[in-house]
């Protein structure tokens, strides 16, 4: 697999979606800060999920919030054993930490710990999963189908799970290198961080993408 074509890929296809569309560029920052309207945007990325092979249009608003709140209900349901055991760790360590014993206080500081280290290395899984469960949601119009575990497993497996794993630390990492080099240079950074939060999503809508075609999906 050609990671820097992908790459290369991605990048052309968030400036031909931004660059010299000012208008739609604003409309899709504006949507992406506002707590439900944010769907839009949502449903913007499942356009893209969907394979378009030119960046899709700002339009049809009522079918792209439709779109993007499925988006958000599977989100929400892949999220649930992360909160799960959130509230579980989190109420053992209030519990020990509040009991006035030093013995049970550090049991709770090793309780925090453990559990921190748990709930990362489970958000990890759960976002393998959930990637291609998206954008099997994109191409089948079904919930069901994001959850689908064995089409995952199966087309996961087609990728290559070293590679699947290697491409997407790697574009985390590119998104990751920007981040932090704008965040660095005060104001017209973190100007530039905003104003570019709709080319990173829609780079890494993309990049994920074609990651999800370059393996034949499961039916």
């Amino acid at each position: 697999m050609d990671f820097g074509t992908m790459l290369g890929d991605s990048y052309e296809y968030a400036k031909e979606a931004l660059v010299g569309k000012w208008v739609k560029w604003l409309l899709l920052i504006i949507i992406s800060i506002i707590p439900i309207v944010n769907f839009i945007m949502f449903g913007y990325l499942m356009e893209i999920f969907r394979g378009a092979r030119a960046a899709p249009e700002l339009d049809e608003y009522g079918r792209l919030f439709i779109d993007g709140l499925k988006l958000f209900v599977v989100g929400l349901i892949y999220s649930i054993p992360i909160i799960i055991v959130y509230l579980v760790i989190f109420g053992a360590t209030f519990v020990l930490m509040s009991s006035g014993s030093n013995t049970a206080a550090a049991a709770g500081i090793g309780t925090l710990v453990i559990g921190l280290l748990i709930i990362f290395v489970l958000a990890i899984v759960i976002a393998l999963f959930e990637v291609i469960g998206t954008i099997r949601l994109a191409r089948t119009d079904s919930i069901g189908e994001a959850f689908n575990f064995s089409a995952i497993l199966a087309h996961i497996g087609r990728i290559g799970w070293g590679t699947y794993i290697i491409a997407l630390v790697i574009v985390m990492v590119a998104i990751a290198v920007v981040e932090v080099v704008l965040s660095i240079i005060p104001i017209l950074g973190w100007i530039l961080l905003f104003i570019l939060t709709p080319a990173f999503s829609i780079f890494a809508a993309r990049y994920v993408t074609l990651l999800y075609d370059s393996a034949p999906a499961p039916a």
